[in-house]
C-alpha cells in the first residue's frame, strides 16, 4: 500500500535513512536524521502539497519516497528534487516503482513540470532504476561530494511529468 507519510512515520523513516546516511555514498550528508527532523519534512510536504509517500507492507514502512523544490526561489516552483529509499530486503519487488508512480502522480496533479534526482556516480543501481522510469542523464558534476575522505561524482537526472 502506498500512502501519505504520517509524523507516526518518523520512526520507521529514519530506520530506513539512517544507514544510508551513516553507511554508503549514496547520500553526501553526513548527519543522520532523528524523529524531529522527519516530522519537520512531513509537515512542510503536507503544507506545501509536496509529495511525502510511503510503502508499507503488512503494517510496517518498506521503502519512502518524497519531493521537495529543487531550488529556492518562484522560477524554480515546478521544478522538484526528489528521494527515494527502500529497506534493502524490498528490493527486486517492484515497490520502489509503485512509489516513484505514486509521486510522480502526485506532483503532475499539483502542475509540477519535473522530477529531478541527484545519484552519486557509483550508484549504478539508482541510475538503472531511474533510467528504467524514462528519467534521462542531464549532466554529471565530477567531485561534487565528499564523503569518507573521497569526492565522489552526482549524476542530475531529469523526467518531464
Amino acid at each position: 500500500m502506498i500512502r501519505a507519510a504520517r509524523p507516526d512515520d518518523a520512526g520507521a523513516i529514519i530506520g530506513l535513512w539512517n544507514p544510508v546516511i551513516r553507511d554508503t555514498v549514496i547520500t553526501f550528508n553526513p548527519v543522520e536524521k532523528t524523529e524531529k527532523d522527519v516530522d519537520a519534512l512531513i509537515a512542510e510536504a503536507t503544507a506545501r502539497d509536496w509529495g511525502f509517500l510511503v510503502a508499507e507492507e503488512g503494517g510496517h514502512v518498506q521503502g519512502f519516497a518524497r519531493y521537495f523544490q529543487f531550488r529556492g526561489g518562484p522560477g524554480y516552483a515546478r521544478s522538484m528534487e526528489h528521494t527515494v529509499y527502500l529497506d534493502p530486503l524490498a528490493h527486486g519487488r517492484g515497490l520502489g516503482h509503485a512509489l516513484m508512480e505514486a509521486l510522480e502522480s502526485h506532483a503532475r496533479a499539483r502542475g509540477m513540470r519535473m522530477l529531478i534526482g541527484g545519484i552519486t556516480g557509483s550508484n549504478a543501481a539508482s541510475l538503472r532504476f531511474h533510467a528504467a522510469r524514462g528519467y534521462a542523464e542531464v549532466g554529471r558534476i565530477p567531485d561534487a561530494g565528499f564523503k569518507f575522505g573521497t569526492y565522489h561524482p552526482l549524476v542530475l537526472v531529469q523526467k518531464r511529468l
